[in-house]
Parts: C-alpha cells; sequence; structure tokens
C-alpha cells in the first residue's frame, strides 16, 4: 500500500465565497472529504501547511513547502500539494531546484473552480495528482487535467478553461486517464542519490519586461534594490540602443555586481542573442543566458542561485547548467 502525503497551501480548490469575493477557507481533511471513494491500496494524510491565495504566495512560502516535504520524505511514498493556479507554476519550478535528488514525486495541483461547487475541475486534478503521486519515479510534477508536466515547464496560459497549464518547449511528461497512466517518452528516473534540502533564497529579483520607450533611467532606480534583474526583451532577446539606449545602463547594473539575465517575451523557442545586431552588442557583456526556459524558472532559478553565491561568474554557470530539464542542452 502506498502511503502519501497531501499538503494543502490554500488556493481556488480550497475558496469558499466571502463578503469579498471567493477566498481560501477550506482545511486539509475538508478538501480531501470532497474526493470520490479511495483507492484501498493508497494511504492518504493530509496536513494544512498555509491557506493563501497563490497571488499572495512568496519566495519564503516556498522554501516552508520545500521544508515539509523533506520533513517528511522518508514517511511517505510521494506527496501532493494542492496550491493555487496563479502562481502554481513558480512553485513548482521553485520546488524543483530546492529539492534535489528527489526518488519519489511531489505532485502539484489545483483548479479552476473550488472543489464544493457542482460543476468543478478539483476533484479530478485532486485524484489524478494522487495516481501520480503513487509512480515509481522521482522529481517535482505539476498535474492539471490530465496532463503531467515537468516542475520547470508549466506555464499557466489560460485563466479560466480546464486546460489552464501547458508544457513550454518540453513534451509533457504523461497523460492520466483515470486509473491509466500513459507516458510520452520513458517515465522520468528517480535518483539514487540522497535527497538534498537546498532551500536558500535570494528574493532581491526584479522581472522588466521591456517595451519601445522604456526609459534608460528606470535601471538606476533598480540598483540599491536588487541583487538580480531579469530583462523579457523581444523576439531573440535584443535590447536597444539607438534612441533610447539602455545598453549602457545594462552593463552598469553588471558592473554593480547586479546578476543580468536576458530572456524573451516570446513564450516558445527562447532567446538567441546571437543571431542580430542588436543581440551581440548584449552578449559581448557578462550577461546571462537563459536559453528556452520560462519565466516561471527563471525567477525561483535566480532567487536560488543569489542564494548560494554573490559571485557572477558563478552566478552564470548555475544558471545556464540545465537542472531537472528546465533547459533545452
Amino acid at each position: 500500500m502506498k502511503k502519501l502525503l497531501l499538503l494543502a497551501t490554500g488556493g481556488t480548490i480550497t475558496a469558499v465565497q466571502g463578503e469579498e469575493g471567493l477566498a481560501p477557507g477550506m482545511d486539509a481533511e475538508e478538501l480531501v472529504s470532497f474526493l470520490q471513494a479511495k483507492d484501498q491500496s493508497v494511504q492518504l494524510e493530509s496536513k494544512l501547511l498555509m491557506n493563501i491565495d497563490s497571488t499572495n504566495m512568496q519566495p519564503e512560502s516556498w522554501v516552508e513547502i520545500a521544508k515539509a516535504v523533506y520533513e517528511n520524505y522518508p514517511h511517505y511514498d510521494g506527496f501532493v500539494i494542492t496550491h493555487g493556479t496563479d502562481t502554481m507554476a513558480y512553485t513548482s519550478a521553485a520546488l524543483s531546484y530546492m529539492l534535489q535528488n528527489l526518488s519519489k514525486p511531489v505532485v502539484i495541483t489545483g483548479s479552476q473552480i473550488p472543489i464544493n461547487y457542482k460543476k468543478t475541475d478539483a476533484k479530478k486534478n485532486v485524484m489524478d495528482a494522487i495516481r501520480f503521486a503513487c509512480e515509481d519515479t522521482g522529481g517535482v510534477f505539476l498535474v492539471f487535467d490530465g496532463r503531467v508536466i515537468r516542475g520547470t515547464r508549466a506555464v499557466k496560459i489560460r485563466t479560466k478553461s480546464y486546460d489552464a497549464f501547458e508544457s513550454i518547449n518540453h513534451p509533457y511528461v504523461a497523460y492520466i486517464n483515470e486509473s491509466e497512466i500513459k507516458y510520452v517518452n520513458a517515465k522520468p528516473a528517480k535518483s539514487s542519490r540522497k535527497l538534498k534540502l537546498d532551500a536558500s533564497l535570494c528574493p532581491d529579483v526584479f522581472l522588466l519586461k521591456l517595451l519601445p520607450g522604456t526609459k534608460p533611467e528606470l535601471f538606476s532606480q533598480l540598483k540599491p534594490l536588487y541583487k538580480g534583474v531579469i530583462i523579457e526583451s523581444f523576439g531573440n532577446g535584443g535590447i536597444p540602443f539607438q534612441g533610447r539606449d539602455l545598453l549602457p545602463k545594462v552593463r552598469e547594473l553588471i558592473s554593480s555586481g547586479i546578476a543580468v539575465v536576458i530572456s524573451t517575451q516570446c513564450l516558445e523557442e527562447g532567446e538567441d542573442l546571437n543571431l542580430y545586431e542588436v543581440g551581440r552588442k548584449v552578449a559581448q557583456d557578462k550577461i546571462i543566458l537563459s536559453g528556452d526556459m520560462n519565466t516561471e524558472a527563471i525567477v525561483p532559478k535566480l532567487m536560488w542561485a543569489l542564494g548560494k553565491t554573490d559571485d557572477l561568474d558563478e552566478v552564470k554557470n548555475i544558471m545556464e547548467k540545465p537542472i531537472n530539464h528546465d533547459t533545452s542542452l
């Protein structure tokens, strides 16, 4: 019999109607009580970690979740984490970095509609997550609408539809149809090494989305506040250098000891700074390249890297090294 632990963190799945709208209002036992008759081969225990809308999720919350998995790891065969959808992809990526060498599945899920509504996707998503948490595999996975996604590759692209999440720049891990799991490729391998909790995060990271007309002076305001800046640029990732020239300010950030990551606003295929002049001019500096990582992975990965070191060369090495399939080689 598989023994699983469900860790509840709030979100739409536990929401109830209040005077000011929907807000998390159920504890873990109430959540589990809505599930259909449990599989007799699974022993499910539950615990409420926090009860918040995922919009209020903080990096410190990620650490709390990671520690809960780590502390309970010897006692369970797998873990299900229920979570709000808005920041679920950030959390799944963060756990993929903080929980190293997993030999058991850590599955994160939630719903678009509260579990106490007559028409809801919550029951299916949780039951699918429980089913996948029984698999003989290891890693962090996001399960939603019958799809299994690597924790570092999930992106929420729809605000209301049941198929809210997609796997970006990476194949789905598997599809779930009731009790049947069909893997797209080989079943993910589980680590043979001892689990390591690596939860030192530096939350002083800023995400800047460029637009035509971005003022260079903005960069000066970031220097005293942040240790890392992620620039979501256009297309393949170039930086404007005519008209409002941003390149001197980018170099100024780096010379001040701030880690600068270049990404793209395009959802698929990633950056390529070598393709155009606007990219090659910036690539000559100590810029961190993000490849085809999604923003939801870049943000926690940079916090994680900066939690380890202030050395920009080392931060660059960590960021550009593929970890848990977060970027393609």
